[in-house]
């Protein structure tokens, strides 16, 4: 990563927080780790009931201000095992069949992890006739067991949750690689802006509040849930969208987006405008190139539940531009992931106490 940005303890952290398992609806560990590396820039914290956890700048304050990414990755249940010992499984998330067949994962058990592969037919068995293309009711996982019973004593069952394995890699110096950079390079993201307020002195005329929240990939709950408790004034949400230069996308569809040409403004019903034109300002102000994108009446992001949530919050999308999403090979460009951090640090900057984001008065 670029070492003139992102000091050592922060590349740790990134390869550390990006390497841990944090499926939805059991991001402990990862929060655990999100948590240590904030604590040094942050005021106090909170930890709600399913685990989304809150660094707090200035607590006191009535204003607040929310910079928001959300810590889980999509994964797998254990849905039913063979008498044979295959085990059959359901999603948990977005999770994609087809990239699965010859995978190596993870089977998270109360024994510890329990190794386990996405087995498939070779291709010398397959013929034209049988040729099968990977669904959710053909995968499976071998966990080296021979019947059900032997599967079960390995402390396997019903339930447990399924990750892959694959670890953190660059690409020519200029690309992070890894499973969950959707969207463990948001919580990132806002640590590092946490470590720039505090590390530059900056004494904010609000109350910040540092959010990673859980279980956004199977509906923005965690997000749904922690707005009603701290009930901010403004939110800035990052999370990540697709480069959409990539072989087989419809740029008709899905817009035109690529990575290396800086964070991606959303335009929609959930982004509030006021709102968009001072991060644009401070974008321009700070000459960090960026990219639009039309959300349309969604953004499918934290930021929807933020924005119509406690009678209305000024809400904005800052997205990461990203290849391959929903992949254990995820990638973004390193000076992309630098301008979100920028963009960020720069508007909260010009966030003033009690700044009015209403269209008229």
């Amino acid at each position: 990563m670029n070492n003139n940005f992102f000091p050592k303890k922060s590349r740790n952290f990134l390869e550390a927080y990006l390497n841990n398992s944090s499926p939805t609806g059991f991001e402990s560990e990862g929060q655990k780790l999100w948590l240590k590396q904030i604590k040094p820039y942050i005021d106090e914290y909170l930890v709600d009931t399913y685990g989304t956890v809150v660094g707090i700048v200035n607590p006191n304050s009535k204003y607040k201000v929310v910079i928001e990414a959300h810590a889980d990755e999509i994964s797998w249940f254990v849905h039913y095992i063979t008498k044979d010992g295959y085990i059959y499984l359901k999603r948990n998330g977005g999770s994609d069949h087809q990239i699965a067949p010859s995978k190596r994962v993870n089977i998270h058990t109360s024994n510890g992890l329990i190794k386990a592969v996405f087995g498939w037919p070779a291709i010398h068995t397959r013929t034209p006739k049988n040729e099968k293309s990977p669904k959710v009711e053909n995968i499976f996982l071998d966990c080296g067991a021979n019947s059900k019973s032997e599967v079960e004593k390995m402390g396997i069952h019903v339930g447990c949750v399924v990750t892959y394995e694959d670890k953190m890699m660059t690409l020519n110096e200029k690309f992070i690689v890894g499973r969950a950079l959707d969207n463990r390079i948001g919580g990132f993201i806002i640590s590092e802006v946490a470590r720039l307020i505090k590390t530059n002195g900056i004494n904010l005329p609000f109350g910040l509040y540092i959010t990673n929240s859980v279980q956004e990939e199977v509906g923005l709950h965690g997000a749904k849930m922690i707005v009603e408790k701290i009930k901010p004034n403004v939110a800035i949400v990052t999370d990540v969208c697709h480069d959409t230069n990539t072989p087989m996308i419809d740029k008709y569809q899905q817009g035109d987006i690529k990575c290396g040409m800086g964070p991606v403004l959303s335009y929609g019903p959930a982004v509030q405008n006021n709102l968009l034109k001072l991060i644009i300002n401070s974008a321009e102000e700070n000459k960090i190139p960026f990219q639009r994108l039309a959300a349309s009446r969604f953004t499918g992001t934290d930021t929807d539940a933020f924005a119509f949530a406690t009678g209305g919050v000024a809400s904005s999308l800052i997205s990461l531009p990203l290849k391959y999403m929903h992949t254990t090979v995820e990638t973004a460009d390193i000076n992309d992931i630098q301008a979100v951090v920028e963009l960020i640090y720069y508007s909260l900057l010009k966030i003033k106490e009690n700044s009015d984001f209403r269209y008229f008065k």
